[in-house]
């Protein structure tokens, strides 16, 4: 339910020690340094935050011209007209990196969720009941991005400009590291330390390969999913007693191998919903009314059809494809230039469905916050391939969940399941039949969707057993329309 996007292993013991901070820290070098990020996304803000701790001056490179008085689209996040999610250790992250950064995005008209108790959500199991789960932030990627950009600013070390092309690296006199960037005018801008946080679009192989770098091996699972969103006006609340005095704030119909159609339904600023259907395969949903809303009459429940059928559209049905999981190995390569990051999904990005990418790019800012402890940034450029390997390492658990959940699907293009990704998908269909309605175990299934735990907690000897002690619960159940505690009216 994201895109882009990363941070110490998020299911190590150690991955969530946190510094609270009352403001920024002076740099801890002489004041000389500099550093460039690559890309104005959440990936690129936060790790310009945390770089500003560490040198006396950051520039945040971006393509598009940036949307400075209201948020706005921009052609580089295609995939911001799709629902996000920020899962709750996103949120701590950013908290800490951005004090005061969750009341003012809730008061522009974000929301706040408790998953799954705020929602309508038809697991491929059952319906959730009013279970403990996790919060999650919600809302547009416009509005999000703004309010980053607004509160990253106000950091007087750190510039944002856009509207600059980035064209290639500069490489430093001794053939060994990377000196700056070159710009589309043929200008260069000279840093001692460059981050590549480009997203999808990143063209850090081909600036590699022009330094002499081999290209890094790269790991690719792609289910075919597609997604199509449209913005509706939110509906009046309807008369007291009526069916759905709406109890839920947002809704998920997930599909499964043997129906592979799907939706979500959350809220955003203005008074609106975004409305997000997905499918694999031949599945895919349509971009074009009528058929849009047919589609999710198709769902696995009429819910969320039922909530859209009289609602006022507020956009055209927009598609999204480029959904594969793909990691590139940059961690792997045996030389890797001094001076250079790459971080987010420019490194390793996954299926949105599953809403890691934001949390993901949060955590590797603080893994890299972690890692840059007492580092004058005149030590940073020569800790450069430590610093990769650390952060993508964050990427770990969403890379596990989420392509263990798409090889359940068996059109996924990819690496076959080996016998413990199997063993694996078993035992997570009866985490999932349980925690539907189970308390102790939605607390820890949710801890680990929202990379809050480690994935140990669902393999701690007291879950184990409460799980096989579901054993007769289905996993793939026919289920009712809506969940006994909200039926419709």
């Amino acid at each position: 339910m994201d895109d882009t996007p990363d941070n110490h292993p998020a299911g190590s013991d150690d991955a969530h020690v946190d510094h609270p901070r009352t403001g920024p820290r002076e740099p801890v070098d002489d004041g000389a340094g500099h550093a460039v990020v690559l890309g104005a996304g959440l990936a690129g803000l936060l790790t310009a935050r945390v770089l500003a701790g560490h040198f006396a001056r950051v520039t945040v490179l971006e393509r598009d011209e940036l949307p400075d008085g209201r948020p706005g689209f921009r052609p580089g996040l295609p995939q911001s007209r799709h629902a996000h999610v920020l899962w709750s250790r996103g949120i701590e992250v950013m908290e800490r990196l951005l004090p005061g950064i969750t009341a003012e995005l809730t008061g522009a008209g974000a929301a706040l969720l408790e998953s799954p108790r705020d929602f309508l959500w038809l697991s491929p199991a059952d319906w959730f009941q009013p279970v403990p789960g996790a919060r999650m932030l919600v809302g547009s990627r416009e509005l999000l991005d703004w309010t980053l950009r607004r509160a990253v600013r106000r950091d007087p070390r750190i510039e944002i400009r856009g509207g600059l092309a980035v064209t290639g690296l500069v490489a430093a006199p001794d053939g060994r590291s990377v000196a700056g960037v070159t710009l589309r005018d043929g200008t260069a801008l000279a840093a001692r330390l460059v981050v590549d946080a480009t997203g999808r679009t990143s063209k850090a192989p081909a600036w590699l390969a022009a330094l002499g770098y081999p290209a890094p091996e790269v790991t690719r699972y792609d289910s075919h999913l597609g997604y199509s969103s449209r913005a509706y006006a939110l509906p009046e609340v309807p008369p007291a007693g009526a069916a759905a005095a709406r109890r839920w704030r947002g809704m998920y119909v997930q599909g499964r191998p043997d129906r592979p159609r799907g939706g979500v339904l959350v809220p955003l600023e203005d008074d609106r919903w975004l409305v997000t259907l997905l499918g694999n395969g031949e599945h895919v949903p349509p971009t074009r009314d009528p058929e849009f809303l047919e589609f999710a009459r198709t769902l696995r429940s009429p819910a969320l059809y039922e909530a859209i059928r009289d609602a006022e559209p507020l956009s055209e049905p927009t598609g999204f494809r480029a959904t594969a999981n793909e990691w590139r190995h940059y961690e792997r390569l045996d030389r890797w230039p001094e001076g250079l990051l790459v971080v987010g999904d420019a490194a390793c990005r996954f299926n949105p469905v599953y809403g890691h990418g934001m949390t993901v790019a949060a955590c590797a800012a603080h893994a890299l916050d972690e890692a840059l402890a007492g580092l004058p940034a005149h030590r940073v450029p020569a800790e450069s391939r430590a610093l990769q390997r650390r952060t993508v390492t964050a990427a770990a658990v969403a890379w596990q969940i989420a392509t263990s959940e798409d090889l359940r699907y068996p059109w996924t293009e990819g690496p076959r399941p080996d016998r413990a990704t199997r063993v694996l998908q078993r035992y997570m269909s009866r985490v999932m039949a349980g925690a539907n309605a189970d308390a102790a175990l939605s607390a820890p299934f949710f801890g680990v969707l929202s990379l809050s735990a480690p994935p140990a907690t669902l393999l701690a000897p007291g879950t184990v057993l409460r799980v096989l002690s579901k054993w007769r619960l289905p996993t793939a159940p026919d289920t009712p329309p809506y969940p006994p505690h909200h039926p419709p009216g």
